[in-house]
């Protein structure tokens, strides 16, 4: 693909997530798909290696604790050969009360017309602050 084209499945696979619909975002992932979270998982349990199963259930996780939803904006985009840099800020209002408002940077590798990695980069003390801490 092109790297207009990948820069598209990008934008969509973010508007996927920005709609909630989990099905469509992993749709748009390969089989084998891997999903890459900053941080150390012993420290963050979110953290860590995903495959498309895993990432399933991270996803629905995800989309349940945001009862309306995240809204991802690109802040700046850039592709090369099979890859696509983005860097995305996101805000959202989470059951518990608290607001998730992240500053991310995804790496996503296409494949055949589908994501077949993501490498997650954000601010993990912020992950922890508003989803896990009690």
């Amino acid at each position: 693909m092109s790297a207009a084209a990948n820069k598209q499945l990008a934008c969509d696979f973010l508007e996927r997530l920005n709609a909630s619909d989990a099905a469509g975002a992993l749709a748009m992932m390969t089989d084998d798909v891997t999903w890459w979270i900053a941080g150390k998982p012993d420290l963050l349990p979110v953290a860590g290696t995903y495959n498309k199963q895993q990432a399933t259930q991270l996803l629905h996780n995800l989309v349940s604790q945001l009862p309306n939803g995240i809204k991802m904006t690109v802040k700046s985009m850039m592709a090369e050969d099979d890859r696509v840099a983005l860097e995305v800020e996101g805000t959202g209002a989470l059951r518990n009360g608290r607001v998730y408002d992240q500053q991310y940077h995804f790496l996503l590798t296409m494949r055949d017309g589908k994501i077949s990695a993501i490498k997650e980069y954000l601010d993990t003390q912020h992950v922890y602050a508003v989803w896990i801490q009690q």
